[in-house]
């Protein structure tokens, strides 16, 4: 059964015939208001909703996990242009007319594969779950709101006069007139008594029509979602954090994933019932929130975090009290080796998701170092750098020259500072 043949708001017989309608009817996406693409628009206009929490949606879910971004791709290559026959894609492999060049067309492809690759290989999982969530979210959405506005029946035809027959007129027989009494003279001028026109009729005026009073405006009720949503999201979210401790899933990023998890679901829901627009100023900041601990927890392949946040504050005095790996996912790491013996190998790794790297080293020690930051800068014995994916390799061997302690140091950052000196 098509959108076509059922009543608006009428539920489907099944997932199948809601996917086939959906395709069928797909959003358009428009030329005014549009952002981008127009994908957030279509979508909006397609179901009736506010545009704003389609795009706080698709931003915060591309943040987290990237899941946005796969969906706006998916639209902006299967979605038509307002004025074209058929969508970009379609329209590549002769489905129909696109104003959308076969170049661009498979330079979304490609953007459509590596933030599929980002979104299906997170560490967390957020992307594979904000996906799902957006998938059905959009299918519920169509299920509710995917209905076409049943066709508007004419009204009926007033029927013609029948012509009515003279009085007194007789099938078979001739007409009858009937006399009609003399009408009274209607007059059309003032008197002749009166030149001026002032006659007492003249003075019968109507009184002013009083303007009829405006009815009350009607106060729109609130709807509960947003204050059901946010008690929600704080309830679970709570819980989550009383657990973390007996949970190592529950990682700050984690906790934030759920609860704007629950927010988006929650704005979805007023977008059908009406209200939760207060829910996008909750949206935003903890889809920062979430970008900074994801970042910091995930990071690069090479961080070997030896906790998920806080501080390392070490200076160890012996060679064989230095760890041959120092981590966290986001934080600091203040490392004092000048307290360590004239002679003797150390070999030392420091990682840092997100933050600050500190490393003291003895003035006569002969040191091999090597400074990574991908987006920050370092400032390795003299030698410094401040730019993407900054890098410094060097080695000095100290006043005294060659000789001595010997020091082999690794130190990187995701995104923050490195800095190695002499104390």
């Amino acid at each position: 059964m098509s959108g076509t043949q059922r009543q608006q708001g009428q539920p489907f017989a099944g997932a199948e015939d809601t996917l086939k309608d959906f395709w069928t009817n797909r959003p358009r996406r428009p030329r005014h208001g549009r952002k981008i693409a127009g994908v957030a628009a279509g979508i909006a206009n397609r179901y009736q909703i506010d545009p704003i929490l389609v795009r706080v949606l698709l931003v915060v879910s591309a943040i987290v996990g990237g899941a946005g971004l796969v969906i706006y791709v998916l639209g902006w290559l299967f979605f038509p242009d307002e004025a074209d026959e058929e969508a970009p894609l379609p329209a590549l492999i002769g489905r129909g007319r696109s104003h959308t060049g076969w170049f661009f067309t498979l330079l979304l492809c490609a953007v459509l594969f590596g933030a599929s690759l980002y979104t299906f290989n997170g560490v967390g999982g957020e992307g594979v779950v904000g996906l799902a969530l957006l998938l059905t979210a959009l299918f519920l959405l169509h299920r509710g709101r995917g209905g076409i506005a049943p066709r508007q029946t004419p009204p009926p035809a007033a029927p013609s006069a029948q012509p009515t027959m003279p009085l007194g007129m007789d099938v078979n027989a001739q007409t009858t007139e009937v006399p009609v009494p003399p009408q009274p003279e209607q007059r059309t001028s003032p008197p002749a008594w009166d030149p001026l026109g002032a006659a007492p009729f003249a003075w019968d005026l109507p009184d002013p029509a009083q303007p009829s009073p405006e009815p009350p405006a009607l106060k729109r009720r609130r709807s509960p979602v947003g204050g059901v949503t946010l008690g929600a999201a704080l309830a679970v979210g709570g819980v989550c954090a009383l657990i973390a401790p007996q949970v190592s899933w529950l990682t700050p990023g984690h906790i934030i994933g759920i609860v704007l998890a629950i927010i988006g679901l929650g704005m979805v829901g007023g977008s059908l019932m009406g209200g939760g627009r207060g829910l996008i100023g909750l949206a935003v900041p903890l889809a920062m929130a979430g970008f900074v601990f994801t970042t910091a927890s995930n990071g690069p392949a090479w961080v070997d975090s030896g906790q998920e946040w806080g501080t390392i504050n070490v200076r160890p005095t012996t060679v064989d009290m230095v760890a041959p790996n120092y981590g966290v996912g986001g934080g600091t790491i203040d490392l004092d080796l000048t307290a360590l013996p004239d002679t003797g190998v150390v070999h030392t790794s420091l990682n840092v998701g997100l933050g600050n790297i500190s490393v003291l080293v003895p003035p006569n020690a002969d040191v091999h170092v090597t400074c990574d930051a991908e987006l920050g800068s370092v400032a390795c014995l003299g030698n410094e750098q401040n730019a993407t994916n900054a890098h410094i390799s060097t080695a000095d061997n100290g006043t005294d020259g060659a000789g001595g302690l010997k020091i082999y140091l690794d130190a990187r950052v995701n995104t923050g500072d490195v800095e190695v000196r002499r104390g």
